[in-house]
């Protein structure tokens, strides 16, 4: 005789699949959750989409409207021909205010992670009214966070010749990639491996690779923009949290923990996880962020 179950199973609401047309760019996201819910934005890293998301948008859209677009040179967004999109953080900033415009939202809260930190952070410091929280994944925002993996990287900021260029053409490999998702599990099967694999499929269609060696070079502009950062963090002192994978060897948890020098209302996670730490720890990410937002 069959055993009635103890009670119903969890209904997970999945994201739907859009685009808005914003700042000139046929933007992709993925969206979640009731129009009137609090909006929680999404916004992934290098060499990610809002793919990444996958898992953490089900895991919140009964509480929250969950909406993760995927930058410009990322996903499934398509840039046209005609656009002359010059790609750098300020011009991906720029079509994320768009897109936040295009989409009517007043107030959301961030979730960063990887390139996706310089990104909302411009968002911020340009709105701050409109920020209720940042949860920060991997996001850096000072040079201690920076780990020794950004050593080729520095050289091609400081001397930015074609040599130095070419030799960033590894980290848009699938070895790289697999790499990036997986260094540091006990368990490195435990990821998905269409995760990896898709985002390297994707930096591998045309033009893609210059794209990334574009932005590759660019980041110093983020550098640059710490200390401004910071300043935003001490003045606007928004509700934080520092989620990191402590096995991460691109933004390591010096960063994580240097979130609370400057932002008194800053907490710090520290997860037996690496850089994509989605992959690995989705619920227990998922419920640190449901209790900054109810906080």
């Amino acid at each position: 005789m069959p055993i009635a179950p103890t009670s119903a199973p969890t209904v997970l609401t999945r994201a739907t699949l859009k685009t808005v047309t914003a700042d000139g760019v046929s933007v992709f996201y993925r969206e979640a959750g009731a129009p009137d819910a609090p909006v929680l934005l999404l916004l992934h890293g290098f060499p990610a989409s809002s793919h990444m998301f996958r898992e953490l948008i089900p895991r919140l859209a009964d509480r929250y409207r969950v909406i993760a677009p995927d930058f410009p040179g990322f996903g499934f967004t398509t840039v046209p021909a005609e656009r002359n999109y010059v790609y750098s953080f300020d011009a991906l900033a720029r079509t994320t205010q768009a897109f936040v415009d295009a989409l009517g939202l007043g107030r959301y809260a961030l979730y960063v992670f990887d390139y996706g930190a310089p990104v909302g952070l411009r968002l911020a410091m340009a709105h701050p009214e409109r920020v209720t929280a940042i949860v920060s994944q991997n996001g850096n925002a000072y040079e201690e966070g920076l780990g020794a993996a950004w050593a080729p990287f520095q050289r091609y900021w400081r001397e930015p010749t074609q040599p130095n260029r070419q030799a960033l053409r590894e980290a848009l490999t699938l070895e790289t990639t697999r790499w990036a998702y997986t260094h540091g599990l006990a368990r490195p099967d435990a990821v998905a491996p269409e995760t990896y694999t898709l985002d390297a499929a994707l930096m591998a269609r045309p033009g893609n690779a210059d794209i990334q060696l574009d932005l590759f070079l660019d980041y110093a502009s983020n550098v640059k923009l710490y200390p401004a950062f910071q300043a935003y963090f001490r003045t606007a002192k928004p509700r934080m949290l520092a989620i990191w994978g402590k096995h991460d060897e691109l933004f390591i948890p010096a960063g994580a923990e240097a979130f609370k020098r400057d932002n008194p209302n800053a907490r710090v996670e520290l997860l037996d996880a690496g850089h994509f730490a989605l992959e690995t720890h989705v619920d227990p990410i998922a419920a640190a962020i449901d209790r900054l937002l109810r906080g």
